[in-house]
């Protein structure tokens, strides 16, 4: 099995994507999610050297909500500074010190940071020690990397580590 499919979790996703993109369960776009889903993880196996391990599957579960919580929330926020009086509105750079040190874990950490409005993930250092974050308003940095760390880091960690 692992020889027809190498990566059976990215074969889901990418069949899943095919078909929602084109909007679609016509017997041609089925049949080429399928082989997009076998053929595209052939080709990329050579450039994942390194594979992650996922651990406590309870702790991705939470996570996620508490991800679309903070997403939902940080929407409503930045609407209301955007709509706001601009002098209200404090954007800042934060380095936040990462102990996470799986690579995969730090993609995710800097995914969630980006996909939560009013927050972007900037850089990571080459030591992988640092993670710089933009942030739309900031009024306590250390508050926001504190949060951050918190939040995402610490479950991260009990994932990846």
């Amino acid at each position: 099995m692992k020889r027809w499919l190498p990566a059976p979790l990215m074969s889901a996703v990418l069949f899943a994507v095919w078909l929602l993109l084109n909007n679609t369960l016509s017997a041609a776009h089925v049949v080429l999610a399928a082989i997009l889903a076998v053929v595209v993880p052939w080709f990329t196996e050579r450039l994942r050297p390194e594979r992650p391990r996922l651990r406590n599957v309870g702790v991705i579960a939470r996570l996620a909500v508490i991800v679309l919580w903070d997403i939902v929330l940080a929407n409503i926020q930045v609407a209301r500074l955007i709509l706001g009086p601009e002098s209200a509105i404090r954007p800042n750079f934060v380095w936040i010190p990462l102990d996470i040190r799986d690579p995969h874990g730090i993609i995710t950490l800097a995914g969630i940071i980006t996909m939560t409005p009013g927050t972007l993930s900037a850089d990571v250092t080459d030591d992988r020690r640092w993670l710089l974050v933009h942030a739309f308003n900031v009024e306590d940095t250390q508050a926001l990397a504190a949060e951050i760390k918190q939040r995402y880091e610490t479950p991260l960690r009990r994932i990846y580590d």
